[in-house]
């Protein structure tokens, strides 16, 4: 199909890496992106020492301060090369990376709880999701074990993609709530070019969107949102009403998830038609 029989769209406007789990991220300008999503998301993660499982933000009573701890790559990387070392800044603005001999001990001091960092290997890894006491959801104030995909940190998908159209939607229900996208930890922000409102990404599933010229990406399911969007980081405070929007208006989804059909290079500003 040629690109002018495909229908547009519109555009990347944002892209995002997380290379630690459940730490704040980095916006990239571009982005190689291969089967195992964008190189080097969510290439590390902190998991507990005692009972083995990943630590994630989706448990805050268990990691009440992932979100005080930002992650960044400290040199480029690209596909053809395994993840480089990681510079994590602290919720005290000192800075240490992966490949010091005493980050462990300096991130457990910080956490209160003894964790080592590593790249994902071959096993499978659970983690913990606490359920808010929200109407809708499907457990109420409970913490339930989730298994990531094998070799990886992925909650599910290893591409999450979300619409500037689906947080203008959610602002209008709820004008009081900051829906920043940093609360939705996407990928992929996409803006749409008819500038519509609404919960677009809902009516991809199951569709193949094509990126600039060689970026396939297959959309599989909705993403479901947990109390990780609640949570306070940086200058957004601490608000359960944006998950309950979410709940009570698109059955808690906001965004998608996708598997990569087709990798390459993914830039912002790149075009973004459905095939």
């Amino acid at each position: 199909m040629s690109h002018a029989a495909q229908a547009e769209l519109g555009s990347v406007v944002s892209l995002w890496r997380y290379p630690v789990k459940s730490m704040l991220g980095e916006q990239l300008s571009a982005s190689e992106i291969t089967e195992r999503g964008l190189f080097g998301d969510r290439a590390y993660a902190l998991i507990d020492r005692v009972d083995g499982k990943a630590a994630t933000a989706k448990n805050p009573r268990k990691w009440p301060r992932l979100f005080d701890f930002r992650a960044t790559f400290v040199e480029p990387v690209c596909a053809a090369t395994v993840p480089p070392a990681v510079r994590i800044t602290l919720p005290d603005g000192t800075t240490v990376t992966s490949d010091q001999g005493d980050l462990n001990r300096i991130i457990s001091k910080a956490l209160n709880r003894e964790v080592t960092l590593r790249t994902a290997l071959g096993e499978k890894v659970n983690a913990e999701e606490y359920w808010p006491d929200i109407e809708g959801l499907d457990y109420k104030d409970t913490v339930t074990d989730f298994t990531l995909p094998e070799g990886t940190f992925f909650d599910c998908a290893t591409v999450h993609l979300l619409t500037t159209a689906t947080l203008d939607r959610l602002s209008e229900l709820y004008p009081q709530g900051r829906f920043d996208l940093r609360r939705f930890r996407p990928n992929v922000v996409v803006q749409l070019a008819s500038h519509e409102n609404g919960f677009a990404e809902s009516g991809w599933v199951g569709r193949t969107l094509a990126i600039g010229t060689a970026v396939r990406l297959n959309i599989t399911g909705s993403c479901g949102r947990c109390v990780m969007t609640t949570l306070e980081q940086g200058d957004l405070s601490k608000d359960p009403r944006i998950l309950r929007t979410a709940v009570k208006h698109n059955q808690a989804n906001v965004g998608v998830y996708a598997a990569v059909g087709c990798g390459g290079m993914i830039r912002s500003g790149d075009a973004v038609r459905i095939e």
